[in-house]
């Protein structure tokens, strides 16, 4: 539970909550900013293996399941799992702090809210309806990815 991602004027920043604030500003050192967010992990046991920015973690994963199809791991290579997009700030988190979870956020990937729209306040969501409709319903727009190889 030490790395922790927030959204501030939707960009996601990640935090080490093991850095100290500062004691002028009082906020903690970012680790990243970035506007989307990508995850890799192992489809058969939902174990994180890296996140960040999107065009790092594919570069990482298409490397990665090269060097396994050379040593004749093809079903290692196929298991790794790159998902992409403005994930809810909670579902990333619980993906970094409980293991396997990234494979129940993998299921319930098309039902998930826009994840930089839950910082609206109340009041302006009744002119959408449900903010989770809303949320699909931007989805759709915003193209979602899911790589598997």
């Amino acid at each position: 539970m030490n790395l922790q991602y927030q959204l501030k004027a939707g960009s996601y920043y990640l935090y080490d909550m093991r850095d100290k604030p500062s004691a002028v500003t009082g906020e903690r050192r970012f680790k990243l900013k970035t506007d989307l967010l990508a995850i890799a992990f192992d489809n058969h046991t939902g174990e994180v293996h890296q996140h960040g920015t999107p065009s790092r973690i594919q570069s990482w994963a298409a490397n990665t399941r090269r060097r396994l199809r050379a040593k004749g791991l093809w079903q290692e290579a196929e298991d790794i799992i790159v998902i992409s997009g403005p994930f809810p700030v909670e579902e990333i988190n619980k993906c970094l702090w409980m293991k396997g979870y990234c494979r129940r956020l993998l299921q319930r990937l098309s039902s998930l809210p826009h994840g930089k729209l839950q910082s609206r306040p109340s009041a302006s969501r009744t002119n959408y309806g449900s903010h989770a409709g809303y949320g699909s319903q931007r989805n759709s727009q915003k193209g979602w990815q899911h790589q598997t190889a």
